[in-house]
């Protein structure tokens, strides 16, 4: 039989007006989401990674603590369980509520996917462009830092004549800012790849010596992430509704001459490190430092939600991920620099091109619903 909560639990902490509370069984599709062993699966992976560090309480106020009980149930379980028992595992120990955006808009859904491409150690002709490592007079910039006046989303820096002033952005890399340094992670055959890498934040590159590696976001520039589908949009170039992975990439194919001004629109560069390849069926380890779960694993505002907690996404639109409406039960395991606000998220699908082909195609709207462990629900309204 599934608990409620007492009827004062109406809204989600944080979110005056926002939220409400609803039952599982108003959830369009709870019952028929066929994979919900899956995000069982990627919750139990966040609940044994809180057990070393615990995750950051978001500012909606789902706290940390609160998941305190599920974990310790989570990774009970000895054996995978199957549909009916991980559905009433989420019943029992969480409370749906459905957002509901201050626009009145629906949530927003985008895709995301580790590329996959081949590399070398060395650089080459064939291969001249690098992916690097974070360098050493990067400085983090948090609340203690942070010069009077700095954008809250600059988050890295350097020190000059012993003043935080803004780090080099991607046209200035690319001009050769570190050039010399030795922090070359490898290097990789196209440009635009590499670009694209920097967007999705992870790769699985293949080798020329035949060894696969895995690289991950280790640090960034510090600038605002800026979208170029969007730039392009609002340059003509492509119609915003049209604007994906695949028509970005044939405008930068059909257009080198204009390649340097699109790409240095988007100051943010991205730099990475090297990785254990951990489980080949999992995706790379993100920002919650678990393998991320295809299918199951979704990127959030950081600053908003806490990692591990599960959301039900109902885009009934979004029908090319498996052929029908797209209702699942994921879970916080990411975030991102565009990705902003409580109803907007980004769906991590897999590796690879076909992975690639569906994620850079998911621009879709969807109904939003937040599962807040229970005894959170049950403490406030006690």
């Amino acid at each position: 039989m599934r608990r409620r909560p007492g009827r004062g639990g109406a809204e989600l902490p944080g979110l005056s007006g926002l939220s409400a509370l609803v039952s599982f069984d108003a959830i369009p599709g709870w019952n028929e989401d066929e994979g919900v062993e899956q995000a069982f699966a990627a919750f139990a992976r966040s609940a044994r990674e809180a057990q070393k560090r615990p995750y950051k309480t978001g500012s909606l106020g789902v706290s940390f603590e609160s998941f305190a009980e599920s974990f310790v149930q989570a990774l009970s379980v000895t054996r995978r369980p199957g549909k009916a028992e991980a559905r009433a595992f989420f019943e029992r120990y969480f409370v749906p509520f459905r957002f509901r955006p201050e626009s009145g808009a629906a949530g927003f859904m985008t895709g995301y996917y580790e590329p996959e491409a081949p590399a070398s150690y060395r650089r080459t002709e064939r291969f001249p462009v690098p992916l690097y490592r974070p360098p050493d007079d990067l400085v983090k910039v948090d609340g203690g830092n942070r010069p009077e006046g700095w954008d809250p989303s600059i988050t890295f820096a350097r020190m000059q004549d012993g003043d935080l002033v803004p780090y080099h952005d991607r046209e200035a890399i690319e001009r050769g800012a570190l050039t010399g340094r030795d922090l070359e992670l490898c290097w990789l055959a196209d440009r635009v790849d590499a670009f694209f890498i920097h967007v999705q934040g992870a790769a699985r590159l293949k080798m020329t010596d035949g060894e696969t590696m895995r690289v991950t976001y280790a640090a960034k520039s510090g600038h605002p992430f800026t979208a170029i589908g969007r730039v392009l949009a609002n340059l003509g170039e492509i119609p915003l509704e049209q604007v994906t992975m695949q028509t970005i990439r044939s405008w930068l194919r059909d257009h080198p001459e204009r390649r340097d001004e699109i790409l240095w629109k988007n100051r943010s560069y991205i730099f990475f490190h090297e990785t254990p390849f951990g489980d080949p069926e999992l995706g790379p380890v993100a920002a919650a430092k678990v393998q991320l779960q295809p299918g199951r694993s979704i990127a959030v505002d950081r600053l908003l939600h806490t990692f591990a907690t599960p959301f039900f996404i109902a885009a009934p639109e979004l029908r090319h991920v498996d052929g029908r409406p797209f209702r699942r039960l994921m879970i916080a395991q990411d975030t991102g620099s565009a990705i902003t606000g409580p109803a907007r998220g980004d769906l991590f699908i897999g590796t690879g091109h076909e992975a690639g082909e569906i994620a850079g195609t998911i621009r879709h709207a969807a109904d939003v619903y937040v599962l807040v462990p229970r005894r959170l629900v049950e403490e406030r309204d006690a």
